[in-house]
C-alpha cells in the first residue's frame, strides 16, 4: 500500500452555472499575467516605460498561443487527422496542448510588431521580460495537472503522481514530470536574474541564458515522459529540439558578446511628438518674443532705407540749397 502519492485532481473543470471554469486555461492565464506584471518591473528598472510591456504583451500574446497550440497540432497530428478522430478538436486547446517551442517562436515574432510600433529594441525587451516567461511556464505547468497529462514512468517514490484511469491513461503512480519541469522554471528564473545583475547582460544575452537553461531541463524531462511522440533515431522529437535550440542559443551568447558588449543605456527613446515638435520648431517663449521685436525693428529701418520717396526728397532738399 502506498502512503505518500501527489493527488490529481478529480476533475479539471468547475462549472459556475453553464460557465466552465477550466484549470488548464487558468493557470496559462496566471502565468500570462505573473510574466507580465514581473517584466514590466524589469523594463521600469532598465529604464522604459511603465505599461510598455503590457502593450507589447497585447500582441506577443495571441501570436504565442497560436504559435504554441500549431507546434502542438502539428508536432501530434496523429492525435486530430487520424482515422477515427475529430479534427474539430485541433481547436480545444483548453483541453491541453501548447508546445513551447512555437510559442516562444511566434511570440517572438508578435513581440518585434510590438516593438517596431514604439521605437523599442526587440533585444532589450526580450532581456527583461526573459525571467517573467519562464515564471509563467512555471506556473503553466500545473495545468497538465489538472488534465492528468504529460506525467512520467511509473515509480513508487513518496511524490508520485497518482493517475486515475482514463482515455489513452492507465491508473498508476507516476513521475510528476509536469512539477519538475514546474520547479525547474523557477531554478532558472534564479539563475537569469542573478547572472544579468552579476554581470550586466544586454543585447539579448539574458533571454538566450533562459533559452538555453531551459534546454537543458527539458531534454533530461523529456526522457521521463512516457506519452505519445515521434522519434528520431531512437530519441523523442522534444529532446532534438532542446539540443538544437540549446546550441543556438550559446552560439548567439558567445558572438553577442564579442560584437556588442556591455547593455543597452536607452532602452526606450522619447517619442512623444509634442517634445519633439518644442525642441525641432518652437522657439522659447523668451526669445521669440525677442527676435519678433528685433525683427520688426530691422524690417522698419530696412524699409525706411529702401522708401524711394524718402530718397527723392532728400535728393530735392540738397538741389535746392
Amino acid at each position: 500500500m502506498d502512503l505518500a502519492y501527489i493527488p490529481s485532481p478529480s476533475t479539471g473543470v468547475l462549472h459556475l452555472g453553464p460557465l466552465p471554469l477550466r484549470g488548464y486555461a487558468f493557470c496559462i492565464i496566471i502565468g500570462v499575467f505573473v510574466g507580465v506584471w514581473y517584466g514590466g518591473k524589469r523594463w521600469v528598472a532598465r529604464g522604459g516605460k511603465v505599461g510598455t510591456v503590457a502593450d507589447i504583451a497585447v500582441w506577443a500574446v495571441p501570436f504565442g498561443l497560436v504559435g504554441g497550440r500549431l507546434y502542438h497540432v502539428i508536432t501530434d497530428y496523429q492525435l486530430y487527422f487520424s482515422e477515427g478522430e475529430n479534427w474539430v478538436d485541433a481547436f480545444k486547446i483548453w483541453e491541453g496542448g501548447l508546445g513551447i517551442w512555437g510559442a516562444i517562436a511566434l511570440g517572438a515574432v508578435g513581440a518585434w510588431i510590438g516593438c517596431r510600433r514604439r521605437g523599442i529594441p526587440l533585444p532589450a525587451y526580450a532581456d527583461a521580460i526573459a525571467p517573467g516567461i519562464v515564471l509563467a511556464q512555471a506556473i503553466g505547468r500545473w495545468g497538465n495537472w489538472f488534465n492528468q497529462e504529460l506525467y512520467g514512468r511509473p515509480t513508487d517514490l513518496p511524490w508520485a503522481l497518482k493517475i486515475s484511469a482514463g482515455p489513452n491513461r492507465e491508473a498508476g503512480l507516476y513521475h510528476p514530470t509536469f512539477l519538475y519541469e514546474s520547479l525547474w522554471c523557477v531554478a532558472v528564473a534564479v539563475l537569469v536574474v542573478w547572472a544579468d545583475r552579476r554581470f550586466k547582460l544586454g543585447h539579448g544575452r539574458v533571454f538566450a541564458l533562459y533559452v538555453a537553461a531551459y534546454c537543458v531541463g527539458r531534454a533530461w524531462i523529456e526522457y521521463m515522459r512516457v506519452d505519445e511522440a515521434h522519434h528520431i533515431l531512437g530519441v523523442r522529437l522534444n529532446v532534438w529540439t532542446a539540443a538544437l535550440v540549446f546550441l543556438l542559443a550559446v552560439a548567439y551568447i558567445v558572438i553577442s558578446s564579442r560584437l556588442r558588449p556591455g547593455r543597452e543605456e536607452i532602452v526606450e527613446p522619447d517619442l512623444d511628438p509634442r517634445a519633439d515638435a518644442t525642441t525641432d520648431g518652437e522657439p522659447d517663449s523668451g526669445s521669440g518674443s525677442d527676435s519678433g521685436s528685433n525683427g520688426k525693428a530691422d524690417a522698419k529701418k530696412a524699409g525706411a532705407k529702401a522708401d524711394p520717396k524718402a530718397d527723392a526728397t532728400a535728393d530735392a532738399k540738397s538741389g535746392k540749397g
